[in-house]
């Protein structure tokens, strides 16, 4: 099958070529891919980690060739949304079905690639801070893939959201037009306190972000595409009037189970137009370094969607 591979003596660390057909085990689906979306983080640590060969890729969309012997997930023949730890960079993809959600006919399956990772993770993470109905949700690197989602999920979701981004000016508009009600640059700039956190940013912004949560909040840790070290000033954690029983939670998507139908959700909620995707590149498989460099250089705020034509 056709397959973007690990080549370190590529100028981008990729390179299209041939790998075996993946033999899925008796509860894994195979899928045939038609489109894939890349995340800062396996274009990054991911890349620069894995072995010559490796065929990377934690999202995918596309229909299913052959499915579970085991008979549970959907039929041959179902378009599909699928997220794993990697595999979704080729023609061809076992999946585990509890790793698989249903799309609508027809759907725009590059648009709905986009979702496993970014959406399903700020779905996911905004779970975690508890009834959103009437809350204040501070998002930190809200022009990434999963921050736009975020900032959208949670304004559906009847919170007040303070969208926190590095250049206001050049992003204000579009994240207001997601649902922030408050575009800012960086959580100290953040106007009183928040109930909840989503941090995709992590270093000494999670610590600024920290330091906005009122009582009884929580900040959920997402990203850490700031690679830099969280380090707190003495007595930033110590419980006073107003800012006790504050809580950090750590986050991984695939310890989460059940993911099955939220991945439905999320598809079915992008296919509608109900959420907006925010695909700033898309093409061809052949222009994946082109894609790989726009994220790593932070040029690329949004996702990118590479289609196997």
């Amino acid at each position: 099958m056709r397959a973007l591979l690990v080549d370190r003596s590529a100028p981008d660390g990729l390179r299209p070529g041939q790998a075996p057909d993946p033999e899925p085990a008796p509860h894994q689906a195979l899928v045939r891919v038609a489109a894939t979306s890349l995340n800062y983080g396996e274009v990054s640590a991911g890349l620069a980690g894995a072995p010559d060969g490796r065929v990377l890729g934690w999202d995918a969309a596309g229909v299913v060739e052959r499915a579970a012997a085991d008979g549970s997930g959907p039929a041959a023949g179902t378009p599909v949304v699928a997220l794993g730890p990697d595999g979704g960079w080729a023609e061809l993809r076992a999946v585990d079905t509890r790793l698989l959600g249903t799309v609508p006919a027809g759907a725009d399956l590059g648009a709905v690639s986009t979702v496993p990772v970014a959406a399903t993770s700020a779905l996911r993470a905004l779970r975690r801070i508890g009834p959103l109905l009437g809350a204040r949700v501070l998002v930190t690197g809200a022009t990434g893939g999963a921050g736009r989602y975020a900032v959208q999920l949670a304004r559906r979701a009847g919170s007040h959201v303070v969208a926190s981004t590095g250049d206001p000016g050049a992003h204000g508009a579009g994240l207001r037009a997601l649902g922030a009600h408050e575009v800012v640059r960086g959580p100290g700039a953040c106007g009183g306190l928040v109930d909840g956190v989503i941090d995709m940013v992590g270093g000494p912004q999670l610590v600024a972000a920290f330091e906005r949560l009122a009582a009884g909040g929580t900040l959920v840790s997402v990203g850490h595409s700031s690679g830099e070290p969280e380090v707190f000033p003495y007595g930033a954690l110590l419980a006073t009037d107003g800012r006790h029983d504050r809580a950090i939670t750590t986050f991984y998507l695939l310890a989460d189970s059940g993911l099955g139908p939220d991945l439905t959700w999320l598809a079915h909620q992008v296919a509608a137009g109900e959420l907006d995707p925010q695909i700033a590149w898309r093409g061809g498989w052949e222009r994946a370094g082109e894609a790989v460099r726009a994220l790593v250089e932070r040029r690329l705020h949004g996702k990118a969607v590479l289609d196997l034509s």
